[in-house]
């Protein structure tokens, strides 16, 4: 699955998909007024100790027309929730920790259909905020804003410009779809999609599960191109590359236990496979050349090949089953929108014809 891209020029908005196709573009006329009603738009700011910036980020939207903004504090020490108080933003104190966790808390407390999701710490341009939620109003459920294609020259270290790419490109190859920018913290959904992903990160990796819940449920994605600015210097980062690149890489792998079962248990079958391949290999050179024999390490080669071969046939199988379900919720989707169910009525279809399905295999 690839993402669409959406470029912009000269006042007119092309939704673009990856081989260059148009799929939606909005002329001058159209493109002057807004897509989606500010109204009807919520601003997340999770923030945790952001005093130096959540005044200017406030701002910064007010000025675009975007009043209703929810800020969701990590119980900062610095004054973050005051300022932002002042700066007329609804304030709501997390009771957990982490990003994940915030934001997952923060979706109970929105009381309008579109989310428009940007970190506290100045990077993100306001003035982006329309084109982020174009694709919205054009038929999209969820919007990644691509920082590497405006972005600041010293916005990224070295470092983490090669972690984002290395995490990006792992992404495409787990997991299936071109998102450009998995990490980007610039993101705006409809509150319905948000419902039908299941999210459990508590920390950054919260971008992280977001794309690949994106990729598992089919929620149509857009990708923008968005303007990335170096962070204040009077601001710190929460962000600790190796260790929270560590954990996002972990999670990319193990969230494809369900949206790419192939690879996960393949990939754990290959190296037991190969492991024990590489064991018997010792074992059988021992024995042919030196007359050394090795029964344990020869048990253990055997184990390792035939648990590999297992752990591939049980990804061939879960596999099947997997693509076997989102056949299934396509065709409950395609009817949903044809008969114009509720969720509610979907999930009873759905269980109707699990249940159809079971009595004619009993009979």
């Amino acid at each position: 699955m690839d993402a669409v891209r959406m470029e912009t020029d000269r006042g007119t908005t092309r939704l673009r998909a990856d081989g260059g196709e148009s799929v939606l573009s909005m002329t001058d006329e159209t493109h002057s007024s807004r897509a989606i009603d500010p109204e009807l738009v919520c601003i997340l700011i999770p923030t945790l100790e952001e005093a130096a910036t959540i005044g200017n980020v406030i701002d910064g939207f007010h000025e675009q027309g975007y009043t209703n903004v929810l800020v969701v504090d990590g119980d900062s020490t610095d004054g973050t929730r005051d300022i932002a108080r002042k700066r007329g933003a609804r304030v709501l104190t997390q009771s957990g920790s982490g990003k994940g966790q915030a934001v997952r808390e923060s979706l109970e407390y929105v009381d309008v259909p579109y989310v428009l999701m940007v970190d506290g710490d100045g990077t993100y341009d306001p003035a982006d905020a329309e084109a982020m939620l174009e694709p919205l109003a054009a038929g999209y459920d969820h919007v990644i804003g691509d920082r590497f294609a405006g972005m600041e020259s010293d916005a990224m270290t070295r470092l983490n410009g090669v972690g984002n790419r290395l995490i990006n490109r792992s992404f495409r190859v787990i997991h299936g779809a071109a998102y450009d920018d998995i990490l980007s913290g610039y993101r705006a959904f409809t509150t319905e999609s948000m419902d039908r992903l299941a999210l459990e990160s508590d920390g950054f990796t919260i971008e992280t599960e977001l794309a690949v819940e994106c990729v598992k449920h089919g929620v149509k994605t857009a990708v923008v191109p968005v303007t990335y600015r170096s962070r204040p210097e009077e601001s710190d980062t929460n962000l600790h590359p190796i260790r929270d690149g560590g954990r996002i890489i972990f999670t990319l792998y193990s969230l494809a236990k369900t949206n790419n079962p192939l690879f996960y248990f393949g990939s754990l079958g290959a190296g037991a496979t190969v492991s024990g391949g590489l064991v018997a290999c010792y074992v059988l050179i021992r024995w042919l050349w030196y007359g050394i024999s090795h029964e344990i390490l020869a048990v253990v080669a055997a184990a390792g090949i035939i648990l590999g071969v297992q752990l591939l046939m049980f990804g061939v199988l879960s596999d099947m089953v997997v693509t076997l379900h989102r056949e299934q919720r396509t065709r409950l989707e395609q009817m949903a929108q044809k008969n114009g169910w509720t969720d509610d009525e979907r999930a009873i279809e759905g269980d109707g014809n699990a249940d159809e399905s079971q009595s004619e295999r009993q009979k």
